[in-house]
């Protein structure tokens, strides 16, 4: 049967009354994949869509990277400047460590000069408190000689002082005699002070060998009664003393010991027990 055109025309205006007929029509004149394709179109469209934004994303996340790259290019600039200040700083430090070096030298050198100077300076200080030691000692010597009867009184009456030239000739007669030697007379002949006196308690005459320093310590207790052992020899008693204007406590108890008189600041102690 043959589909003429009057007929086609109807099935035109029927398709366009009826819109539902016009999908199954479609449904079975189309293919699959042609009903299809709509959707892929759509859906194709859409991915389009999607892919612009993200290459607009991307352009825009490149775009930034970009500025980072320019902000990172300028730090790194200015890191590069800071790095060659550093460098001129440390080549600065190292001129300064360097000079500060140099100095620390020349300390240590005017360091040993000033050392040697206080050594120096020390020696002369030595010398000086025992020039002034001698001085001190010759000055109560003097005073002891010319004041024997004032510091010597609490030990014996009627003083005799014995100058160098009667002690000498003293000494030389008991040479002759056979009682000293010329070694014994020099060693007496070194005492600071011999008197003659009476002594107090017995009325007995005896010689007084006082050695005499201005801080009297050991030593001078021990050389007093070495020397008042030899003056002994002549036939009159010698008793030892020590004087001065102070005494350590080691010569103190060391006096009283060997029975030597204490005479310090004027002030004569008996080697007896009180």
């Amino acid at each position: 049967m043959s589909f003429t055109v009057e007929e086609f025309h109807d099935l035109i205006r029927l398709l366009e009354d009826k819109p539902e007929w016009r999908a199954e029509l479609r449904r079975m004149v189309l293919t699959d994949e042609l009903l299809a394709l709509p959707e892929k179109v759509a859906r194709l469209v859409d991915a389009q869509r999607r892919t612009g934004e993200e290459i607009a994303a991307l352009t825009r996340a490149l775009h930034e990277l970009t500025d980072e790259v320019k902000d990172m290019k300028a730090d790194m600039g200015r890191l590069d400047s800071s790095v060659e200040e550093m460098k001129a700083d440390m080549g600065t430090m190292k001129a300064d460590i360097k000079r500060l070096d140099g100095s620390v030298e020349e300390m240590k050198a005017d360091m040993g000069t000033m050392k040697a100077d206080i050594k120096r300076l020390d020696g002369g200080v030595a010398r000086l408190d025992a020039s002034v030691g001698d001085l001190k000692g010759e000055s109560l010597e003097v005073r002891y000689r010319q004041r024997a009867a004032s510091y010597l009184g609490r030990i014996v009456r009627r003083i005799q002082t014995l100058s160098t030239d009667e002690l000498s000739a003293l000494l030389d007669d008991a040479i002759d005699q056979g009682h000293l030697t010329v070694a014994e007379k020099d060693e007496v002949m070194l005492a600071d002070l011999v008197v003659l006196g009476k002594r107090r308690e017995d009325n007995a005459v005896v010689y007084l060998v006082v050695e005499i320093s201005w801080g009297i310590g050991p030593y001078d207790a021990e050389r007093a009664v070495q020397r008042a052992a030899l003056l002994s020899k002549v036939d009159i008693p010698a008793l030892p003393v020590v004087a001065g204007q102070t005494i350590i406590p080691e010569a103190a108890q060391l006096a009283r010991t060997l029975r030597v008189w204490q005479v310090t600041d004027g002030r004569a102690v008996s080697p007896e027990p009180s």
